[in-house]
């Protein structure tokens, strides 16, 4: 504890000083480091280059949300500045820093999307290294803004590459033994709504500052966690039943690439914006946060496959109709 706080006040006065040109910069690692763009680029990976690789990196992802979670609101660590006032955060990375500090969230994204790379060893070596570079920066961009302890960011690093880890062996069964697909999504689908469940019946810290204000809101720490609940049921559930009833694949043209991207992104956008909007109108609480998240999930992994599948194939028979005329 007083190592680590020791730690980021030396990075904090060599931020104020000269260090503050490297400010932007690492705020943007951080930002690459974020819940919804790692998940976007994922998803990107999964429909345009390797649904093999995307789909090895999403599964290792939810898990990390729900694990993640589940460490948050057990330990209920408090954030640097909290546990001592001599600690002065970037300002402009406060607004992804709320509630619980251990472990970092945007280590185990980093775990998740480029470390999750970096371990794979039949991948080229300059992009292994790459992503290990890129991973490395996020974790340490979260020490060197003030926003988690370098205990935060170490925790978080071993337990997000430990879980991608054990998602690459999970992965390699289920090539051997492809009808293990479903025990996996049950085992998986129960345990992230036990974590669920924990987190909204435990009890949390309540101490206040000295204007009598709640330190952290546990029950805003629970609906955080049911996010990651909610992505790794769409996940597993989309995953099963694009495997089963669509079967897209990513061995495409670059014009087909580039169509996926494109129309992927927009339609992406646009249903998570306009669900949000109705579903926050009707819906509210656990089920709104989980619902949600769930459709993301489960849009990427099997609507949006089964949309370019029926396009595609219904390209190649307009095609084929011409060629016989």
């Amino acid at each position: 504890m007083l190592m680590d706080i020791s730690i980021l006040l030396a990075l904090q006065d060599f931020r104020n000083g000269i260090g503050s040109i490297f400010t932007g910069f690492l705020s943007r690692m951080s930002d690459i480091g974020e819940m919804e763009i790692v998940l976007m680029i994922i998803a990107l990976i999964y429909w345009c280059v390797s649904k093999k690789y995307g789909t090895y990196l999403m599964m290792g992802w939810c898990v990390n949300r729900v694990v993640n979670g589940l460490l948050k609101v057990t330990v209920c660590a408090y954030r640097p500045w909290i546990r001592d006032a001599r600690i002065v955060p970037d300002k402009d990375a406060l607004a992804a820093a709320t509630g619980y500090s251990f472990p970092s969230g945007h280590s185990m994204n980093g775990a998740s999307l480029y470390g999750g790379v970096a371990i794979r060893k039949e991948l080229p070596r300059i992009l292994r290294v790459a992503a290990g570079i890129i991973f490395v920066l996020i974790a340490f961009s979260r020490n060197f803004l003030g926003v988690h302890t370098p205990q935060d960011i170490l925790v978080g690093s071993v337990v997000g590459l430990l879980v991608m880890w054990l998602t690459l062996k999970l992965t390699e069964r289920i090539e051997e033994n492809p009808k293990m697909d479903i025990s996996v999504m049950c085992v998986c689908i129960v345990i992230a709504v036990a974590v669920a469940i924990f987190a909204a019946f435990k009890s949390y810290p309540t101490d206040y500052d000295a204007a009598g204000k709640l330190l952290v809101d546990g029950a805003k720490m629970a609906k955080d966690t049911y996010k990651g609940v909610g992505w790794c049921i769409g996940f597993f559930a989309g995953w099963v039943l694009e495997r089963r009833y669509v079967g897209f694949s990513t061995e495409i043209s670059m014009s087909n690439r580039m169509t996926r991207l494109v129309t992927g992104l927009l339609s992406y956008f646009a249903v998570t914006l306009i669900l949000k909007a109705i579903l926050k109108e009707f819906i509210h609480g656990v089920d709104e946060k989980i619902l949600i998240t769930v459709i993301q999930t489960f849009y990427v992994t099997f609507v949006f496959p089964w949309f370019v599948k029926r396009r595609e194939q219904g390209k190649e028979a307009v095609v084929l109709h011409k060629s016989v005329e």
